[in-house]
């Protein structure tokens, strides 16, 4: 019975994932309830497995998704387009991204070593793996509520690693995802890229 239950939720946050994702590159707000949708189920997914730092960032991609579909929203009618504006990490921003990925990552493995023994829960898979993909996770989905381009390029790093993460936990179907979204983020960028030159061309025209 088990085995059915993770089955069904593995493959339905596998397909709202996909459906996500496509929003995702195509720049559609309703990306943002298909990762509420996906969260969800994904939580119960990485909870059944003790990957516990993917679960609790799960818990903040709801969180994310709720913020970015108002943020994306507010854009959207205060440049009354579609489409809002597609911004860039400038050398500050990087700087400070960097740090707040290091700071995460320190945090997340020490409290993945430390924590399920004291509430007497089974031990965490690859502590180390799973906190670098959930912190580098955390960024990634901030930067993509802000509309940064370089999202994705982050994004191609957490779905190689997490695949191999995916594979060695027999989540089979979760790591042909994450191939997919690894194939996917390189389509992601260079759309975004493109949609970004014809951005500042328009701007520059205005100018």
């Amino acid at each position: 019975m088990t085995e059915f239950i993770l089955s069904w939720t593995e493959w339905v946050g596998f397909v709202s994932a996909l459906i996500y994702l496509y929003f995702s590159v195509n720049q559609k707000i309703w990306l943002w309830p298909m990762g509420i949708l996906s969260s969800v189920f994904y939580m119960v997914v990485f909870f059944d497995v003790q990957l516990y730092a993917d679960m609790v960032l799960q818990v903040y991609y709801l969180v994310v998704s709720i913020a970015g579909w108002i943020m994306w929203r507010h854009k959207q009618v205060e440049e009354s387009k579609e489409k809002t504006k597609i911004r860039v990490v400038n050398k500050a921003l990087l700087i400070n991204l960097s740090a707040s990925f290091i700071v995460l990552y320190v945090i997340l493995a020490f409290l993945l070593i430390k924590i399920p023994p004291i509430l007497n829960l089974a031990s965490s898979d690859m502590p180390y793996w799973d906190a670098f993909t959930t912190a580098a996770s955390f960024v990634a989905t901030w930067m993509l509520a802000k509309k940064m381009m370089e999202q994705w390029l982050v994004w191609i790093v957490i779905d190689l690693v997490a695949m191999g993460m995916y594979i060695y936990k027999g989540l089979h179907i979760t790591a042909l995802l994450f191939f997919i979204y690894s194939v996917i983020a390189v389509w992601g960028y260079l759309s975004w890229l493109k949609d970004y030159k014809f951005q500042k061309t328009v701007l520059n025209t205005v100018k």
